[in-house]
């Protein structure tokens, strides 16, 4: 074919290039598929904790408390995982729902607030799965001991910079690791369902049903379980944290609703098969992780090595779920300047760097400190645990707000009943676990929330020259005068 003059096209100059670090974040996408999400709900939520449930339920309740318990936090939980999704699909433009939920119901402090006592819960959380690591691990090589001496520490350490670096190469390829461990760490929680199904017995699950006289009042049974399913369940927001790095932006609710369901029937049947196999006193004496001393009753000692190999596995995929939570949960509030602006960096890679480098640094300190403190696994998931139950009811506030206001409901007045209804049993759920927890929590929350309002205080002076409106300085009276309470309380050993 001949070629005419008018298709010869001139040279045009090329484009002036970007800067390096702008174009090479193109080399992978921000994009996590509704697989991955799931994954990271259900690593998130299946830790450690599952491995202790038979113990840590029967403590304080018999089977019959345990079933109440369960079926209050089913709709309780549920309702939240359901606020998730609304919220999600209701407020596509809101990323990163733990902060921006918070932010868009009482402004910037508030939501820096949520993001803040998060991120503590996430780091802190690390510390603890670090410990019982390095915990199970003792079960094969003893000189780890409870997890906390020098050699448990030190090889803490470097398996927390080798997530590390692992997260550095991308969070696609941190998120699909995840995937592989999540997969990975059901697998022995199946078999143990499987092998406590067989071994069950009917008469030893209705022994003393309703539970000993010294375990007290049925209600006040069931209030010792939410202690317990608090911890079980945090993660369910993990979908809303990575909603800007979703494909799509309805698989963030359908990624909650899919791992929440999966992840409380392992839980119940662990929690209940258990009381088929000993009776409730026998499984209250057990020695943590309790599903190994389930299944030795039931198999055998092979069962203790199969559940001390799942702990291991399961540990370290919630590790690796719970560092990308964390480092997201500071990037996004970095990002709309209600925090360091320093902690928006990503690398070329499109990783949040910056707030990675913070979070395991302070994971680093807090490991030494419990070199030095002996810091008990139990001890940090309760400091983990106490940080987390705010933001989760602002979430729930700020749903019953949306849906109560109907402005993205356009006459689906049905809808939006179901949503205030949805909304109304997430909020009362989240009070009804403030209270079952009671006010010591929330006095030592105070303690680490009080702090974090001077890096508030110095972003904001940065941004705007100001500083606390007035209705932050409410809040922050708030904050100081519970940390101050809290910090007597402390001194005087009370």
């Amino acid at each position: 074919m001949a070629i005419q003059l008018q298709d010869i096209q001139p040279i045009v100059p090329p484009a002036k290039p970007q800067p390096l670090n702008v174009s090479l974040r193109k080399v992978e996408p921000r994009r996590l598929s509704l697989s991955l999400l799931i994954a990271l709900v259900v690593g998130s939520m299946i830790g450690s904790g599952i491995f202790s449930l038979p113990q840590n339920m029967a403590a304080s309740a018999g089977a019959g408390a345990i079933l109440i318990g369960w079926l209050i936090t089913g709709v309780g939980m549920l309702s939240l995982a359901l606020v998730y999704q609304n919220l999600s699909n209701r407020q596509p433009a809101l990323d990163n729902g733990v902060f921006a939920y918070a932010r868009a119901l009482g402004g910037d402090f508030l939501g820096f607030n949520s993001a803040w006592g998060y991120w503590i819960s996430a780091w802190i959380g690390n510390v603890s799965y670090l410990v019982i690591l390095f915990a199970a691990l003792s079960y094969f090589f003893p000189l780890f001991g409870e997890g906390n001496n020098k050699a448990a520490i030190a090889g803490a350490s470097v398996v927390l910079w080798l997530l590390h670096w692992m997260i550095l190469r991308g969070m696609r390829t941190a998120a699909r690791a995840n995937a592989l461990t999540t997969m990975a760490k059901i697998v022995p929680l199946l078999l143990f369902i499987g092998l406590v199904v067989a071994a069950f017995q009917r008469q030893t699950f209705n022994i003393d049903f309703w539970g000993s006289p010294a375990l007290g009042s049925t209600l006040d049974q069931v209030k010792s379980t939410m202690l317990v399913t608090v911890w079980v369940f945090i993660g369910i927001e993990g979908a809303s944290v990575f909603s800007a790095r979703a494909a799509k932006r309805a698989d963030v609710g359908r990624a909650t609703v899919i791992g929440f369901v999966i992840t409380l029937l392992l839980l119940i049947a662990v929690s209940l098969l258990s009381l088929g196999v000993l009776r409730q006193p026998e499984l209250a004496a057990l020695k943590n992780p309790s599903m190994a001393g389930v299944l030795l009753a039931a198999v055998g000692p092979w069962g203790a090595v199969l559940i001390s190999i799942g702990l291991i596995i399961s540990v370290g995929g919630a590790l690796l779920a719970w560092t990308l939570l964390a480092a997201e949960s500071i990037f996004t509030p970095a990002r709309e300047k209600v925090m360091p602006l320093s902690l928006s960096e990503e690398n070329t890679r499109g990783v949040p760097a910056n707030a990675l480098w913070l979070t395991n640094g302070c994971i680093q300190l807090f490991l030494l400190l419990t070199l030095y403190s002996s810091a008990s696994y139990l001890a940090l998931i309760s400091l983990a645990t106490s940080m987390i139950l705010l933001p989760y009811l602002f979430s729930g506030v700020y749903a019953l707000k949306v849906a109560w206001q109907g402005q993205t409901y356009a006459g689906h007045r049905g809808l939006q009943l179901r949503d205030i209804v949805v909304s109304l049993v997430a909020t009362f759920y989240c009070v009804w676990l403030l209270y079952a927890a009671g006010p010591k929590y929330l006095l030592l929350s105070a303690l680490l929330y009080a702090p974090g309002s001077l890096i508030y205080l110095g972003t904001r002076k940065a941004r705007e020259g100001r500083s606390f409106s007035a209705p932050e300085i409410g809040l922050l009276v708030i904050i100081w005068a519970a940390a101050a309470y809290a910090g007597w309380m402390l001194w005087s050993g009370r």
